[in-house]
């Protein structure tokens, strides 16, 4: 059995707020969530450029009493899939067909803040006994656990950590679970919570960071010839995929079809992207939605901003589209929200979905002066454009470890 898969339902915590759709307008028009914030506490503290969610307030959402057992990467978790599920209008859903609901989750750290809080208290505070909620709190699939004990959802409860493709993989899995009939109904996404003072020192250690420079909102420049490196960021994006039927059968709203999902491995380099791997990737989530190259029509790309991943994802590309390539429209909606490390799947096949439901592609915002290497496809740069015919698009996701997933997505009537 092959089924249709809708997504019905969006929810999103971010730096520039929680309403998916006033969040793409800001997108579209080119507005960063980027700005200067000090993480960690002193004497183990740095300021740094980040999208941190400085307006997020999970009480107002989930009740104070619940926060003691939720790291933050789980309260940003509930409260984005919360939303999602209410703009499904599955709000009313019988507890029967809960049961058969499964959650889909994807993180690359879990419950970091959790874990560094114990290490601090063990061995700078030198205190003989942690928290003994620690292991419940900084567990990986806490988040997803969260979700499901909010939602009453009784299906599988899975979380996927795989990196910066994290949330694509778990959004993908999704995708092959209803499309199979194995469920009605999945809620999908990732999350990151703002990464405590040791994180960042690993992540600036690697050098692909990028400084904050003369205009902190615009030091995160993929694609662009003086481009410095990436910039963190936290947040959660839900999604709510169903049976194509069953959701026009009960008069949803239908943001986009998922169509295709494609997975690959570089096995060529840990850190290191390729270009064969991208491809594979590429080409499977193509040939499984039925498309080809020549329909494709805008790519919501991974684009990091680092000085070899974007130039090899454009390789990736320009090979799979061929002649094509020139009239495919690509950007990095990193250059507004940050890298969401294990949710950037979520938030980015989000922003792809939008693109189709409004026919609008957002930008590679502060792109006025692209990297020759990266030339060869028509970059939406500094502002977003209306797309009255946008129909079928992509969503890549490339992580540390070789791990690639691609999103196929179409709009509602082509």
């Amino acid at each position: 059995m092959t089924r249709r898969v809708a997504i019905t339902g969006l929810g999103l915590v971010s730096s520039q707020g929680q309403s998916p759709q006033a969040v793409f307008d800001a997108w579209c028009a080119g507005q960063s969530g980027i700005g200067l914030h000090t993480v960690g506490d002193e004497p183990h503290a740095m300021t740094v450029p980040y999208a941190l969610c400085t307006d997020f307030d999970a009480a107002a959402v989930l009740g104070r009493s619940r926060l003691a057992t939720m790291d933050r990467v789980s309260q940003l978790s509930t409260v984005a899939s919360v939303s999602a599920w209410r703009d499904a209008g599955l709000d009313e859903l019988p507890q029967v067909q809960r049961d058969l609901a499964c959650t889909l989750w994807g993180t690359g750290g879990g419950g970091t803040q959790t874990t560094e809080r114990s290490y601090r208290d063990l061995f700078v505070k030198g205190r003989a006994r942690i928290s003994p909620l620690t292991v419940v709190l900084g567990m990986s699939n806490a988040a997803a656990s969260h979700i499901a004990l909010q939602l009453g959802l009784g299906g599988e409860c899975l979380t996927y950590s795989v990196a910066c493709a994290s949330s694509a993989v778990a959004v993908g899995e999704a995708f092959r679970r209803i499309r199979s009939g194995e469920a009605d109904i999945a809620l999908t996404g990732g999350a990151e919570a703002g990464l405590p003072f040791g994180m960042i020192k690993a992540w600036d250690s690697l050098q692909v960071t990028a400084p904050a420079g003369d205009q902190v909102e615009a030091c995160c420049r993929p694609f662009h010839a003086e481009r410095r490196g990436l910039v963190l960021g936290e947040g959660a994006a839900a999604l709510v995929l169903e049976d194509w039927e069953r959701a026009t059968q009960r008069g949803a709203r239908i943001y986009a079809e998922v169509v295709g999902y494609g997975g690959s491995c570089d096995h060529a380099h840990l850190t290191a992207p390729d270009v064969q791997g991208q491809l594979r990737a590429l080409r499977q989530a193509l040939h499984v939605g039925q498309l080809n190259a020549s329909d494709v029509q805008y790519i919501n790309a991974h684009g990091t901003a680092t000085m070899e991943g974007d130039p090899v994802e454009v390789q990736a590309l320009k090979a799979l589209l061929g002649d094509h390539a020139a009239k495919v429209m690509i950007s990095s909606t990193k250059s507004m929200h940050g890298h969401l490390l294990g949710a950037a799947g979520a938030i980015e096949i989000m922003a792809t979905t939008l693109a189709l439901h409004r026919r609008m592609v957002p930008p590679t915002a502060h792109l006025d002066q692209i990297d020759p290497a990266c030339e060869g496809l028509d970059h939406v740069a500094v502002q977003g454009r209306e797309s009255p015919g946008l129909k079928v698009a992509l969503s890549n996701s490339f992580a540390f470890g070789g791990s690639n997933a691609v999103l196929a997505l179409r709009s509602v009537d082509a």
